[in-house]
């Protein structure tokens, strides 16, 4: 695998929302060549940071896997709902102009106890000296971990209805791509799609 290289030294930008006004999932793009972004805002403040449309379904997954444990190991007394709640919900387009900070290359989460608090991390993507995908991931851990020095990095602390709701419309944001082709079931181009149930020839979406 090639070899990711030099990270700087530098003093940790943190973007920190505790908690935001909104914090949402949202692309700007035509279907099929959407780029997603996370966008946090408050107080006047908005940070938006781009990632992969498959970062955004990982971390609405794992937000609400965790949070099912959370329900689960403190018998349902946490404050977190079942499902989003409807009155916390967001379906607003992002806030414009979307200014983008950094492109996402790690994502952490937590459950903060004390507070009753999710807690989502987004750092920067940079390079890493690392020979092996172990030594990357203790490289990525060192950097998420060190409050001083590394790359920028968006956090928020979210309650439980907020979490949820996050998730729900992130995975919808997910899922309101190009839709499928009825007959492979791969997805359509606005211009059209070459269909191999149909022999190559392209079919129109």
């Amino acid at each position: 695998m090639p070899i990711r290289k030099g990270v700087r030294d530098v003093s940790r930008q943190v973007f920190l929302y505790d908690p935001p006004e909104r914090f949402v999932a949202g692309t700007v793009g035509l279907p099929g060549r959407r780029t997603f972004f996370l966008q946090a805002s408050a107080a006047g403040r908005v940070t938006s940071v781009a990632l992969e449309k498959a970062q955004v379904a990982a971390l609405a997954e794992r937000i609400d896997e965790l949070l099912d444990e959370v329900v689960r190991r403190t018998g349902g007394n946490a404050p977190v709902p079942a499902v989003a709640p409807t009155d916390v919900s967001d379906t607003a387009p992002l806030d414009v102009p979307v200014e983008e900070e950094f492109r996402v290359g790690t994502m952490a989460l937590a459950w903060d106890g004390e507070e009753q608090r999710m807690i989502v991390e987004a750092q920067a993507l940079v390079e890493l000296d690392a020979e092996s995908e172990e030594d990357l991931a203790a490289a990525e851990e060192r950097l998420l971990q060190d409050e001083e020095n590394g790359p920028p990095m968006l956090r928020v602390r979210l309650s439980g209805a907020q979490a949820r709701a996050f998730a729900k419309r992130a995975l919808d944001v997910v899922n309101a791509g190009r839709p499928p082709c009825p007959l492979c079931s791969l997805p359509l181009d606005p211009e059209g799609h070459v269909c191999p149930r149909q022999n190559g020839y392209r079919r129109g979406a």
